[in-house]
């Protein structure tokens, strides 16, 4: 679908293509991006960190989505590139059920991603809040290619109502695919497929949500090698990282890596245990302590207090 004809139709279909390269250099190197964005897409100012990590913030300039609206986001890691891929603001859906008289159902909103990783690459998706208003529908398609050394980390938290207006969910619903696909891996090359709808019913229900209005997740797909006995290790110190938050939390292990759960009442405490999941992620590779993106408005500090282990 072209912009034109999207924007004739009262809807956006914004596009992102980006290609991250690792750049050598004396001081080791650092990681450069090409790419483009489509209207109501726009590309930020990147960051290096020390590093060389790339950070590149994505900013949608529309002020939210509305029924009809489609989001592309495509990204290529070449080998040994690292890159930090996060959103300007919290990401808002407006509700459309019961609004259209052409489509009293609502239109659902689109989002398909699309990540590839080459052998070393190491990318980090750590978009912002999503809201799902009262009434808002919203369908996400996430594919995940991974060489067997890559390594990706994708986090997102949803609220489902503006809880703090006294509304919920409604009539909207969610719905969320993630496939990670592991190339040249012995056996099953699919690490996870996984399939969740929360609307309806899954709202209240305890295999659902509870009647809790936010859920988050977590998954990291380690490279290939990644040490199991370690693994063990790590999963034991992210279940200790809840201690203090407000709200059930969870957290397994995939092969190799790990997937963390959140379901509660607070954005908050979500950031909070996934900024520290993300931290022991980071040390049991021996990479350097996260820095919160550049572009975040949160002023709170999520790590746990020194001396906590």
């Amino acid at each position: 679908m072209s912009i034109s004809k999207s924007r004739a139709a009262g809807s956006w279909h914004g596009q992102t293509r980006l290609i991250f390269r690792h750049r050598a250099s004396a001081d080791g190197g650092d990681t450069g991006f090409q790419g483009t964005a489509t209207a109501p897409l726009k590309l930020q100012r990147a960051y290096r960190h020390q590093d060389g990590r790339c950070e590149l913030p994505l900013l949608h300039t529309a002020g939210g989505l509305v029924g009809g609206d489609q989001l592309t986001i495509e990204a290529s890691l070449e080998e040994r590139s690292e890159a930090l891929l996060t959103s300007v603001a919290a990401q808002k859906v407006y509700g459309s059920v019961g609004r259209l008289s052409q489509a009293p159902e609502g239109r659902w909103v689109n989002q398909q991603l699309h990540f590839c990783l080459a052998d070393g690459a190491d990318l980090e998706w750590l978009p912002q809040e999503l809201v799902l208003y009262a009434d808002g529908l919203l369908e996400q398609r996430c594919r995940v290619e991974l060489a067997p050394q890559a390594s990706y980390l994708g986090v997102e938290v949803v609220r489902l109502g503006r809880t703090a207006a006294g509304e919920d969910l409604a009539a909207g619903c969610w719905r969320s695919a993630l496939d990670i696909h592991r190339s040249g891996s012995r056996g099953n090359p699919w690490m996870l497929v996984d399939r969740l709808e929360l609307g309806g019913e899954a709202l209240a229900g305890e295999h659902g949500l509870a009647r809790q209005p936010v859920y988050g997740s977590l998954v990291w797909a380690a490279p290939e090698h990644f040490p199991r006995a370690e693994l063990a290790g790590l999963l034991e110190l992210c279940r200790q990282d809840r201690d203090g938050l407000d709200g059930a939390m969870a957290c397994g292990a995939l092969e190799p890596g790990l997937v963390a759960r959140y379901r509660g009442p607070s954005s908050q405490a979500a950031r909070f245990w996934f900024s520290r999941i993300w931290a022991r992620i980071r040390a049991a590779r021996g990479l350097p302590a996260p820095q919160l993106p550049r572009v975040w408005p949160f002023q709170e500090q999520p790590w746990r207090p020194e001396g906590c282990s």
